[in-house]
């Protein structure tokens, strides 16, 4: 959780679905503007490859990249802000957001981090790292690829459990997202996602707060993620 929040239990998991299905469609959209041919553009590769895994519709995936690659006539422009502050009982988090409207995601925001403490830009990001997150998996002919091994030869900085069981998390600095995420493959890991993050350098234990407490920082944490804008939710909170 201290790299990032994401809903838990199948009902909010199945609720999420929708949600996930828009991001990715969000995704796809800007890696796009490069090109609509996944083939020489790795970011659309790479997104394309997990709108596949999520299983999103073929019809909804061809029609996002010729949207972004503005194949279809329509303008799309998505602006990325960040929004930083605190959940209850002093829990800090970054809030990466895609919008095609900041003047109606700004005040909607604003309404959410009431529960909390909206902050000012830098209040919050200076007990953050920004890094490259990749989620990989050992693929079928490596089953026994070692996770460590895999970061130092790939070049990874670091590395933990991933948000799915069996899955590795290989954090790099924010330059080597691309080189890391490349040299993977050799070393017996399928590459499920690559992004840039944020992950706290001083998450809070959850030890520390209440079963009341807690409850009242996941309800936070949920009605934030469930706002169309928001992409991705980076916790300062660990466990």
């Amino acid at each position: 959780m201290g790299a990032q929040w994401k809903a838990k239990g199948k009902a909010q998991v199945a609720d999420a679905r929708g949600k996930l299905f828009g991001r990715l469609a969000k995704d796809i959209m800007v890696a796009a503007r490069a090109g609509a041919d996944p083939a020489s553009n790795s970011k659309l590769r790479l997104v394309v490859e997990q709108a596949r895994k999520a299983s999103m519709p073929k019809d909804t995936l061809e029609r996002a990249i010729k949207k972004g690659a503005g194949l279809t006539g329509e303008t799309v422009h998505f602006e990325h802000v960040i929004y930083e502050g605190f959940a209850p009982h002093q829990v800090p988090l970054m809030v990466e957001c895609l919008t095609d409207n900041v003047k109606r995601t700004a005040p909607e925001m604003r309404v959410l981090f009431r529960a909390g403490q909206l902050g000012a830009s830098g209040s919050v990001s200076w007990d953050f790292d920004h890094v490259g997150m990749i989620e990989a998996e050992r693929d079928a002919a490596h089953p026994d690829a070692d996770p460590e091994e895999a970061a130092i030869e790939a070049g990874a900085q670091d590395l933990e459990p991933g948000d799915e069981e069996g899955t590795t998390l290989f954090l790099t600095a924010p330059t080597e997202l691309d080189l890391v995420a490349k040299a993977l493959p050799a070393q017996g890991f399928t590459v499920l996602s690559a992004k840039l993050g944020y992950k706290a350098k001083n998450p809070v234990d959850p030890a520390n707060l209440s079963a009341e407490a807690l409850a009242e920082v996941e309800a936070f944490l949920a009605a934030i993620d469930a706002h169309d804008d928001v992409q991705n939710v980076f916790v300062g909170l660990g466990g």
